[in-house]
């Protein structure tokens, strides 16, 4: 028998709750976990709850951002040749952006 999955106030978290999402969406949930350190199950957990995702930093974070800042400059290049700005790329960037803004308010206290 596995161990129970409880959470930090020791309460068993025993019920399953799913949802559909589309392929775009899926990517870009895929995203933002990558991006918060989480698992995905905590991230979806806390969003829902309206609880505050708070980043911390580590090598996956790491990670992630260098492979999504990749991407965004994958995707500027592609612009500069003349094409229009996705509304995905931009949520992108925000979310890259506060992801920053909130590792650099973390080690401002160092």
């Amino acid at each position: 028998m596995s161990a129970k999955n409880v959470d930090k106030h020791n309460r068993f978290r025993s019920i399953t709750v799913g949802f559909r999402v589309s392929p775009e969406e899926n990517e870009e949930l895929n995203r933002a976990v990558a991006l918060s350190g989480l698992p995905k199950q905590e991230y979806c957990y806390r969003k829902c709850m309206g609880r505050e995702v708070v980043v911390q930093p580590n090598s996956r974070v790491y990670k992630a951002l260098k492979n999504q800042l990749a991407a965004i400059l994958m995707e500027l290049e592609r612009i500069a040749a003349g094409d229009c700005v996705a509304e995905e790329l931009l949520r992108t960037i925000g979310l890259i952006a506060a992801t920053m803004n909130g590792i650099k308010g973390d080690n401002a206290d160092d």
